[in-house]
């Protein structure tokens, strides 16, 4: 099945393209830029199609992510240290950024004849980011099919929706994925922060998953107070 991946050139998202790669089903990876502080990740995602021998697209929706205000990835408001917690990472909510990304990807995807679009949702995600839950990929899918009636057929793939994030780890182990050569951090800095809850979770989930971290922190034993006080 000729599988389209949403790519931010993450952990997670990067995982998913290699394992998908190792089935024979990966067609490209498509990635946005809508303004995201962190966005040098865009530079992990070019490289992760260039070593896998995919296209690779960069949607730009800057204009977009303008209007899309109040999140601390996109405006100037400092993102939270610590381990995951809504009422502090909240505040990293894009509104609607998922469900405007999917809308694209289908639409490229339908029009490069693949069959379907795989994003990186996970379980950890559920509880902060309502367009990484179960209940919305399931109606997104069905809206699809709906949108795209009598002219394309395609599914939408979230093998990672209901694991974890060690869970994808291992997964992403097993397929290859050269870790050191992802990006997660919110802050965008020279290298990985090691305090905000995207380098704790990426942390922590190498822990669990007994896979060596390879990733250079600033503040490499921070995640073990953060997540002992979560």
């Amino acid at each position: 099945m000729k599988t389209l991946v949403i790519c931010s050139g993450g952990l997670d998202s990067v995982s998913l393209a290699y394992v998908l790669a190792a089935s024979g089903s990966l067609s490209r990876l498509v990635s946005f830029d809508y303004g995201q502080r962190h966005a040098k990740e865009l530079e992990f995602a070019a490289l992760a199609a260039e070593r896998l021998n995919v296209p690779h697209q960069i949607i730009d929706m800057r204009r977009i992510g303008a209007a899309l205000t109040g999140s601390a990835l996109t405006d100037d408001i400092d993102v939270p240290d610590g381990h995951y917690a809504e009422e502090t990472m909240k505040i990293t909510v894009v509104p609607n950024r998922n469900a405007i990304m999917l809308s694209i990807a289908f639409g490229i995807a339908a029009a490069a004849g693949d069959e379907a679009v795989a994003t990186a949702v996970h379980g950890g995600d559920h509880f902060i980011y309502p367009d990484c839950r179960p209940a919305f990929t399931e109606a997104f899918e069905t809206m699809q099919r709906a949108a795209l009636d009598g002219y394309a057929d395609i599914r939408l793939s979230t093998p990672f929706v209901h694991q974890s994030k060690a869970d994808i780890v291992t997964a992403g182990a097993a397929a290859g994925t050269p870790f050191a050569d992802t990006w997660s951090c919110y802050k965008g800095g020279t290298q990985h922060c090691g305090r905000c809850g995207t380098c704790v979770e990426r942390r922590e989930a190498f822990h669990l998953a007994g896979v060596q971290d390879p990733t250079e922190y600033d503040d490499p034993e921070f995640w073990k107070a953060a997540i002992s006080r979560a």
